[in-house]
């Protein structure tokens, strides 16, 4: 059997950069089910082999492709200072807002709701076990400050990956009832709700 090694973000070459970006464009174009490695080729200029030496199929390709663009996306809205509670308050609402507008999730969301649903109730996706590390060091960042309340960081790290998830693939649904800056208002009251410490209660 062949085996395939897939290069990471880090050991991208111009060649994979530019399937990349040509997996990018199919998707915006056609959507996850009709991009077809075929295409991908074409677009990026080189060979159907060329491909399948570093992706052997479309699924493994899109994959790589949806953690480079979270990637790039939490690079640019996670903050690198301040209180941990902060940084995942401000970080998880500006990075659901960029993940809206982005244009391949935004396609998938309206055309490939089954691939979804995978990531949601199938398994765990990669970009999901990347948020949730993500978000679990910033937890502990925010314990060691006080600003966020006690609790396994990997759970509390979980169910804000599912709060956020949920928020997101849901905004749409939801638009004429609340979208925009106050979307993003009410998903940080949630967010600072859950992780804040609880409040000294008054003694009688």
């Amino acid at each position: 059997m062949t085996q395939f090694a897939t290069p990471t973000l880090e050991q991208l070459s111009p060649t994979d950069i530019a399937i990349l970006d040509a997996t990018r464009a199919c998707v915006v174009d056609f959507g996850v089910r009709r991009t077809t490695l075929t295409e991908v080729a074409r677009r990026a200029g080189v060979s159907r082999p060329t491909v399948y030496r570093r992706w052997p199929d479309t699924g493994s390709l899109i994959a790589e492709l949806l953690v480079r663009e979270l990637k790039g996306i939490v690079a640019t809205t996670m903050p690198q200072e301040g209180l941990g509670r902060v940084r995942l308050v401000h970080g998880i609402v500006n990075g659901a807002a960029a993940i809206r507008a982005n244009s391949v999730f935004a396609k998938i969301f309206r055309t490939d709701t089954d691939l979804m649903l995978t990531y949601v109730f199938g398994r765990l996706g990669r970009n999901q076990r990347t948020l949730i590390d993500l978000f679990a060091a910033n937890i502990r960042v925010g314990q060691a400050d006080g600003s966020v309340r006690a609790g396994n960081p990997t759970h509390l790290a979980t169910m804000l990956l599912l709060m956020t998830q949920s928020a997101v693939q849901s905004a749409g649904t939801v638009e004429p009832l609340l979208a925009g800056a106050e979307f993003d208002g009410e998903l940080a009251t949630a967010i600072e709700g859950y992780l804040a410490p609880a409040s000294p209660q008054p003694k009688d």
